[in-house]
């Protein structure tokens, strides 16, 4: 029989943590929807919570006091609401969510707490930004599947990934690999991950953005080759994300809230 993981809010009980009061909170934030062809529904939960356990327990053994909260299922997919069973929770109702969860933690006598976004569509600096001084919560917002630059990239991966590519199937293939849907012949039963051109040079370029509707900007929702994906890429991304996050984690715990917070002192 296993042990109870105690940097896992789910698994450790109401003892436990009257003994062991918890300097930070991670909370992932995921997303249930389509992921092309071959990958599961839940890939942007996964994710959340691989990821949020790796770095907790790094932390943990080094020693945090953080604990990892279950992972919020769902998110924002009304760009996707042409695809079935994509499910939409919008923006403002996030938000009131997240609101009371941080609530519920600042009541416990948490004040550091980490989003660790899963997924693109989840907007949430617009949050921290409404929080901010409304809330005795110190707000930290990671998106995850931004942390790595340009170079790092590459080191691991040769395609950009948007959607279901290289990145989140090879992520995927490491941590729930038996959800991702292959051929007879070994091959993931997945098309090519092409997008739909704009039409404005203006879009193309990134000086204007708008909500991409996903059912014209994809075939099957996936944004990004998968073809090049393997569990041993995911791996290693899993290694580079631990290591990062969890320094910063073992730092937060460690760190005094005062007025400079978290600036250094003068």
């Amino acid at each position: 029989m296993s042990e109870m993981r105690p940097w896992i809010l789910s698994e450790v009980n109401y003892g436990y943590v009257k003994e062991n009061p918890y300097e930070v909170a991670v909370l992932p934030l995921g997303a249930t929807e389509p992921h092309n062809l071959h990958l599961p529904y839940g890939t942007d939960m996964y994710e959340g919570t691989v990821i949020g356990e790796r770095i907790c327990a790094a932390a943990h053994q080094q020693g945090a006091k953080v604990v990892l909260l279950p992972t919020m299922p769902y998110g924002t997919e009304t760009n996707m609401n042409q695809f079935p069973l994509a499910m939409n929770v919008n923006p403002s109702t996030l938000f009131l969510l997240v609101t009371d969860l941080v609530k519920s933690l600042v009541e416990s006598g948490i004040r550091k707490v980490v989003l660790l976004n899963s997924h693109g569509g989840n907007e949430f600096k617009p949050l921290l930004r409404e929080l901010y001084g409304k809330t005795e919560a110190q707000l930290f917002l990671c998106n995850w599947f931004r942390i790595l630059s340009p170079e790092d990239y590459y080191e691991i991966f040769e395609h950009m990934d948007d959607h279901a590519g290289e990145m989140e199937t090879s992520l995927i293939m490491a941590c729930q690999g038996h959800l991702v849907e292959k051929n007879a012949d070994g091959t993931l039963n997945a098309d090519a991950g092409s997008q739909r051109a704009m039409q404005f040079e203006a879009l193309q370029q990134g000086w204007v953005s708008i909500t991409r509707p996903w059912h014209l900007l994809t075939t099957n929702s996936g944004s990004g080759y998968p073809h090049a994906s393997t569990a041993e890429k995911g791996e290693k991304l899993l290694e580079k994300m631990t290591e990062r996050l969890a320094k910063f984690l073992v730092e937060l715990s460690a760190a005094e809230i005062d007025e400079t917070f978290p600036f250094e002192k003068s």
